[in-house]
């Protein structure tokens, strides 16, 4: 399965991850977000982690509603998603990491 669908072999991601402090629902999206970027997005990928509880304010301009929510900023278009990355088969369509052939979900 290849994981070069809509982006390019130049393109660099930059993902934010939104959490309010350390729950273990903030552990693992991070811990999943970081096992997805070693194993499809090799050295491509910047990862920014954003306690809400210590920034309230930064979840205005990205429009955070819940969390954890990881946002994609790069490559365009920005895309996001909720909860603690444990799909990793819908994290990677979500993100356009993978092409969307899953059916039945």
């Amino acid at each position: 399965m290849s994981t070069q669908n809509a982006q390019s072999e130049g393109d660099f991601w930059n993902l934010r991850l939104y959490v309010a402090g350390q729950t273990p629902k903030s552990q693992a999206a991070f811990s999943n977000l970081k096992k997805l970027c070693d194993e499809h997005l090799k050295g491509k990928c910047h990862i920014e982690v954003i306690d809400l509880i210590k920034n309230p304010r930064l979840a205005a301009g990205d429009q955070i509603l819940a969390i954890p929510t990881l946002v994609r900023k790069l490559p365009e278009p920005i895309r996001r998603i909720i909860g603690d990355l444990s799909n990793t088969e819908k994290v990677l369509v979500g993100l356009d990491i993978l092409p969307h052939q899953m059916e039945n979900i």
